[in-house]
């Protein structure tokens, strides 16, 4: 019965829960003294959430300091979370404590996590039934979020675009899309000292030259982007979000009575998704058209048995680049 000091100690050991067998850290306090292992109620709780989190992981599943960094990063409490997603106002305090989440409530807490869009959409839902002061933080914390998944945003809806064309290797060129091509292209462009005056649609035929030249020379495209024919020549599916992409050296100038995207590329500038090859070919498309005007590469572009051949607003298909004028 003498006062004296005990170790905390850690062990790896293995239990079944829930007819599944699982691996997880068990923390002790060890007396040397009597040569044994007991604990206290707030460690034999420490130890029932981490066989449940171990748990968790074996079945795919949040653990609880994922819940809790999700309800985190929103700026928002246990019970105001319950109130968003229509929840008893005990459940996240569970899920953060003792009880493992059922796979339909994990998968709403994912999408929370991945989705600050739908986030804000809840809390205007619960606008009437929450604080005023929870809401504003809260929509503060969403909107930051939000503003920050912008790329991820703009590439979904770019890939949503070409879903339809998925598995047409005709449209793509023979190639999988590649965003990240795609803007190393614009940059290659937009960095060249042969191109001059590159506004969006002097760019957009420059784009469909490069995959055209590369599917004709190689027998495949550089990006994997779809064209369609319109008024003015080529244009890539998805081509006012590709503009908006990140790293994307793009901006809007004022030409009078209305404005452009213009583009420009200054200093040291590195390609790191396009192939030597690639970079060849696109140094051939802007030394034959890159000082063109833009009204002179639309005529040009005019000429091509690729344009002519296709109706208006269908996709160009890549067996007509034998057809190519360069």
């Amino acid at each position: 019965m003498e006062e004296h000091e005990v170790k905390t100690v850690q062990t790896r050991e293995s239990v079944t829960f829930k007819d599944v067998k699982i691996v997880y850290d068990a923390c002790y306090l060890y007396c040397e003294n009597a040569d044994e292992f007991f604990t206290d109620e707030e460690m034999t709780g420490i130890n029932d959430s981490a066989i449940k989190d171990a748990y968790r992981k074996a079945e795919g599943l949040l653990t609880s300091e994922d819940i809790i960094n999700i309800r985190e990063k929103y700026g928002i409490t246990q019970s105001d979370l319950c109130t968003l997603l229509g929840w008893g106002g005990k459940t996240i305090t569970r899920y953060e404590s003792h009880q493992v989440q059922d796979k339909a409530h994990d998968s709403i807490l994912r999408k929370l996590d991945q989705d600050p869009e739908w986030f804000i959409s809840l809390l205007a839902e619960s606008k009437s039934v929450i604080r005023h002061d929870t809401y504003h933080r809260c929509m503060e914390y969403a909107t930051r979020l939000f503003a920050g998944e912008k790329e991820r945003y703009l590439r979904k809806a770019i890939e949503a675009e070409y879903a339809p064309y998925h598995g047409n290797m005709n449209a793509h060129g023979n190639s999988e899309l590649s965003l990240d091509k795609a803007i190393d292209v614009i940059r290659f462009f937009a960095a060249s000292r042969s191109v001059t005056g590159l506004y969006k649609v002097k760019l957009m035929k420059l784009m469909w030259y490069a995959d055209a030249l590369s599917y004709k020379t190689r027998g495949h495209a550089v990006t994997g982007l779809v064209y369609k024919a319109l008024p003015m020549g080529a244009v890539p599916v998805g081509h006012n979000s590709l503009i908006e992409l990140k790293n994307v050296p793009c901006e809007e100038v004022d030409l009078g009575e209305n404005s452009g995207f213009y583009f420009s590329l200054k200093g040291e500038s590195e390609f790191p998704f396009l192939s030597d090859d690639d970079k060849e070919i696109l140094k051939k498309v802007a030394k034959k058209l890159g000082k063109m005007k833009t009204s002179e590469i639309v005529e040009y572009m005019h000429n091509e048995k690729a344009y002519n051949e296709t109706s208006q607003g269908r996709v160009i298909d890549f067996i007509y680049a034998k057809h190519l004028q360069i």
